[in-house]
């Protein structure tokens, strides 16, 4: 099982005050019009940090007023693109100036790592809004070469409002990666974290009015997805939605979606995803990544397997789990007491299953959300530990033969995120990374993401790309404009 680490360093981290525990309507945070709040809790304790104000659906409503209002009437749209790459600028220094704040919060709600957050999480949001800061004066249509006396070219407008939903796994990064492109764009937005971590999203709501983006343009509502979330997928005055979060969350986004104003969808959905290692690989090198071990479905060819099923055990009985602002500390807790249980009910089934628990299974410590890294050997696809998005330190491992193989069972899943590869023969790489059907496959590496590099999958885990240029076209219309040519020496 993963050690558990109390250390003296983490008495010297000073958690921040929380600053803002309203919406953030128009510029100004408002109370809910109900006046209702709700609990965000510290899954390193399982105690309150703050109480949150609760929008619903008149909340939701006077957002997209506001949203509407400054994209009918307001600036924004209408600036240069260098003007609104000038402010996105800005916003991204202020979240630099701000990243030990801002990592603490995503610590407090999330249990994900300070150091982590420092180092990765928070540049990577300011990293990205700089990066379609850059994109934002190079939107631009393309002229046409018509058949008949007709002079055409096209725009790339922008859509309009949007609704932007964001997952409690990555706070930080999915927030950035939404509301960037939809910023360059020219577009106004509403964003609804989740209900599990709230806290960064309203301080980056305060950090872009700072930064100069106009009242109306970034709307922060918290809430509940089957309350503030299922009033932006259904809302009649809402022009695109873009969701990350559970498939089963994502087929109602595009079911009210569909029943309302046949709103352009984007959805990011759960995954799978596997890891391939094949016989040639360097074990020990693999293993000293610690980026591979996020793999939860890993399959291992017959002539390494038992030399990295010793080495996995080995990692995780080392791996040290503990309050997440400890440097020392590899995993933090679990998100709240739901997501903690339903991990636990999971490992439960993987035994009941016969899937071997090689080791871990178990609670940590007598308060928070602390979990064991696990590992189970022998698991079988249709086995709920090999099929289902578990979100937990829990490991599937199982052997294969051939290629045929491998790819055969990296494809026996419903969802298409991710998938990596480990090999050093070009030719396997080659022959696998076409053949599985996911959205990015990984050659002997794993969790590689960057700026330029679109993020989405295959199947079940959703449509449409989050990251890259190619996910500015999500918040783009194209409008065709045809003008007749008259005695032109050539068409």
């Amino acid at each position: 099982m993963g050690s558990q680490c109390n250390d003296s360093l983490v008495s010297s981290i000073k958690i921040p005050t929380i600053k803002f525990t309203q919406l953030f309507i128009n510029g100004e945070f408002v109370d809910s019009i109900s006046g209702k709040t709700f609990e965000t809790i510290d899954p390193r304790t399982g105690e309150v940090t703050a109480r949150i104000s609760e929008g619903d659906k008149e909340d939701i409503d006077l957002a997209v007023k506001a949203a509407r209002h400054a994209f009918d009437y307001g600036p924004w749209p209408r600036l240069p693109g260098s003007a609104r790459a000038k402010i996105m600028m800005k916003f991204a220094d202020l979240i630099e100036q701000n990243v030990e704040e801002l990592a603490a919060l995503d610590t407090i709600d999330a249990g994900k790592l300070f150091s982590m957050g420092k180092a990765v999480d928070i540049p990577a949001a300011a990293s990205a809004v700089r990066y379609y800061a850059g994109a934002a004066d190079k939107i631009h249509g393309e002229v046409l070469k018509m058949s008949g006396e007709f002079h055409a070219y096209t725009l790339r407008e922008p859509i309009g409002v949007v609704g932007l939903i964001v997952p409690w796994n990555f706070p930080s990064t999915l927030f950035s990666w939404k509301v960037s492109p939809a910023l360059a764009a020219g577009c106004t937005m509403v964003v609804k974290p989740a209900e599990q971590t709230p806290l960064s999203a309203l301080f980056y709501a305060h950090l872009a009015k700072l930064a100069g983006i106009p009242d109306g343009v970034l709307n922060v509502v918290t809430g509940f997805g089957s309350t503030a979330g299922a009033a932006i997928c259904s809302h009649m005055d809402i022009d695109a939605v873009s969701f990350t979060g559970s498939t089963e969350a994502g087929r109602k986004v595009a079911q009210a979606a569909a029943a309302s104003n046949l709103k352009v969808v984007s959805l990011e959905l759960g995954g799978k995803s596997p890891l391939l290692i094949f016989d040639d690989a360097d074990v020990l090198s693999l293993l000293s990544s610690a980026s591979y071990i996020t793999s939860s479905r890993v399959y291992v060819q017959e002539g390494i397997y038992d030399q990295v099923v010793n080495k996995l055990v080995e990692k995780a009985k080392a791996w040290v789990v503990g309050d997440p602002f400890d440097p020392k500390v590899q995993q933090g807790p679990q998100v709240n007491k739901r997501q903690f249980e339903k991990i636990l009910t999971y490992i439960e089934h993987g035994k009941r299953e016969g899937a071997t628990l090689l080791t871990g299974g178990k609670p940590l410590g007598g308060k928070g959300y602390y979990i064991e890294p696990t590992i189970f050997a022998e698991v079988k696809e249709d086995m709920l530990i090999a099929k289902d998005e578990i979100f937990g330190p829990v490991l599937a491992l199982a052997k294969f033969k051939t290629i045929d193989e491998a790819i055969q069972k990296a494809n026996s899943t419903r969802y298409g995120l991710a998938a990596g590869i480990v090999t050093k023969d070009l030719n396997v790489a080659n022959t696998v990374s076409r053949s599985i059907r996911a959205g990015t496959i990984w050659v002997n590496c794993y969790f590689a993401f960057d700026n330029d590099c679109p993020f989405g999958g295959y199947k079940m885990s959703g449509f449409g790309r989050d990251s890259g240029l190619e996910t500015l076209h999500m918040y783009l219309q194209v409008k065709s404009i045809v003008t007749p040519l008259y005695n032109s020496p050539w068409l």
